[in-house]
Parts: C-alpha cells; sequence; structure tokens
C-alpha cells in the first residue's frame, strides 16, 4: 500500500523538477547580458517597469557598452516619468552606435517629446496645475520595427516596449543615414 504512494510522490516530485527547470530556464542564463534583456524586454511589455529597469540593469552590468541595453534603459526611464535619466541612456547608446536607424529614431521622438513637455512644464509653473505632455506627436519609441510599421502606442505617454534582442539587427545591417536634428526651441 505505501508503494503507490511513493510512486506518486516520485512522480510528482519528477513533474515538480522538470516545470521548475522550464520556468528557470525561459530567459536562458541569468549571467549573459541577453538573457537579461529578454527578460526586461518581456517585463516592459507587461507594463512591469520597475522589474524591466532592474533587468535592463543587470545587462548593464555584464555589457555596459551595448548600445541596445542602453536603449531600452532610454525606453524604461522615460515611461517611468525619469526623463533627464533617459536622455542620458539615449546619448550613451548614440555614442556607442551613431548609425542605427532605431536608436536614431528613438532619440529623436524622444527629444521632440522632452522638448515640447519641458516647455510645457515652465508654463505649468506659471500657471500650476497641468499634465505632462504626450511622447511626441503620438509616435512612440520602439527597437527592431520595419521603417513605416505602425505600432498604436499602450496609453498616453508610455513608450511601447522594445524589441528582443533577436528582432534587433546588428550595427553593419543598418545603412548609415544623418542624425535627425532637434526642432529648433
Amino acid at each position: 500500500m505505501r508503494t503507490p504512494i511513493l510512486k506518486r510522490a516520485a512522480t510528482f516530485s519528477l513533474f515538480l523538477a522538470v516545470v521548475l527547470a522550464a520556468c528557470g530556464s525561459r530567459y536562458g542564463r541569468s549571467d549573459k547580458p541577453s538573457s537579461q534583456l529578454a527578460f526586461g524586454v518581456d517585463m516592459a511589455r507587461r507594463g512591469l517597469w520597475s522589474e524591466a529597469l532592474f533587468r535592463f540593469h543587470q545587462a548593464e552590468s555584464l555589457d555596459p557598452r551595448n548600445p541596445r541595453v542602453l536603449n531600452n534603459l532610454g525606453v524604461a526611464y522615460e515611461a517611468t516619468g525619469e526623463y533627464d535619466k533617459a536622455l542620458g541612456y539615449y546619448k550613451q547608446a548614440l555614442q556607442i552606435d551613431p548609425n542605427n536607424r532605431e536608436l536614431r529614431a528613438n532619440y529623436g521622438r524622444f527629444v521632440e517629446f522632452y522638448q515640447a513637455f519641458q516647455g510645457k512644464e515652465g508654463k505649468d509653473k506659471k500657471t500650476e496645475g497641468g499634465q505632462p505632455a504626450a511622447t511626441g506627436g503620438g509616435k512612440t519609441p520602439t527597437v527592431g520595427q520595419a521603417p513605416g510599421a505602425a505600432t498604436p502606442p499602450p496609453g498616453p505617454g508610455v513608450p511601447a516596449p522594445v524589441a528582443p534582442p533577436s528582432a534587433i539587427p546588428e550595427p553593419e545591417d543598418t545603412p548609415p543615414d544623418a542624425m535627425p536634428t532637434p526642432p529648433p526651441g
């Protein structure tokens, strides 16, 4: 009579071990920047920006000169309203990979938004009480999106989540174009 119970316990233990192993390996090894980046992207898509930031910072500590990681940090800080930090990370990403179209597009959209936000913030201080402007022209920062593809914004002022690393073209695949210039302000 004890044998069926032991068999069930052993079967359950094996099942549990397989399930836990599968859960732990979804994003690969935690000591790989690409694993942390993929985990962060998944968290960003779910709107869990604090967790996304944590994962992107983990990836940054493993690969501090990875422009994808730095860009994703910019997007995440933009989503959490920390615009000065977002600007810094966008600039760092562009210093490393100035010919990457997606990075330049994100930076250009952010600068457009940021300048409008700073102007509105100054007006709000004078008139007291106002909401921050939505992101530049309804466009949302993304990486790995085909040029011209439309992405509906996830909400007012919240950037779209970033693409997984496998969907992002390598810098050498990206033809160089002129860097967008911010509007005069």
